[in-house]
């Protein structure tokens, strides 16, 4: 179970430096009603994940571990790796186009109005089926055999973790106020030109991280 929270919380982690959230999250920053507005937001982007994850894990995911048989320890050691070097290998790609990728504008910069809980929803509905470190995590959840708590705690762990950065915001916003605007303007600056090579750093740790995790497992097996 150990080694499941450990990577739940190493691939969200990863997975939290997500410009399509803290995009939006830096704008509302910036506008009227800051704490109220990003708190909401967040809830939408929390509550649409979390009920995605339990969907596929709580149904198709239950379905799909029926029709396969148990992987033994090796062949679970095999996809550890596996991910890692994916994972590796998508953070390479993001360093290579890092310059196109912050010539992009941020999702929300241009956006007015709405609900702040709608829009965090909307764009989670969005990014959900392309979200392949969360299905990964899901996959991992499912085929190690764990209860519907479990599944449940440790989503919900993945969600909360995905949305630390937003909940930071939050914290700024509600300790500093009106002083928080100006940093957060600058914040937001720098993550647009900055966010990719981030990204790309974390994704080739957390790669890595998963290289030692299955080269550990093949020693001890």
């Amino acid at each position: 179970m150990l080694e499941l929270v450990g990577l739940v919380v190493s691939v969200a982690f990863a997975d939290s430096l997500n410009p399509s959230t803290i995009g939006p999250a830096l704008y509302l920053a910036t506008g009227p009603a800051p704490a109220r507005r990003v708190m909401g937001f967040t809830a939408g982007v929390f509550a649409v994940f979390l009920a995605g994850g339990l969907l596929v894990a709580l149904g198709p995911g239950e379905l799909l571990l029926s029709l396969i048989p148990r992987p033994s320890d090796r062949t679970k050691h095999a996809v550890e790796a596996a991910v890692g070097a994916g994972l590796a290998i998508a953070g390479s790609v993001v360093w290579v186009k890092r310059r196109t990728l912050a010539a992009r504008p941020l999702p929300g910069r241009n956006m007015s109005g709405g609900s702040a809980v709608l829009l965090g929803a909307g764009i989670s509905l969005v990014e959900l089926p392309t979200a392949v470190p969360y299905f990964a995590v899901i996959a991992a959840v499912v085929g190690a055999g764990t209860t519907v708590p479990q599944r449940i705690e440790l989503l919900v762990l993945f969600c909360a973790v995905f949305c630390l950065p937003l909940l930071a915001i939050v914290a700024l916003l509600a300790f500093a106020g009106e002083r928080a605007r100006g940093t957060l303007q600058r914040t937001g600056d720098a993550f647009h030109e900055h966010w990719p090579g981030l990204l790309a750093g974390l994704l080739m740790v957390v790669g890595v991280g998963f290289g030692l995790v299955a080269a550990i497992g093949f020693i001890r097996d």
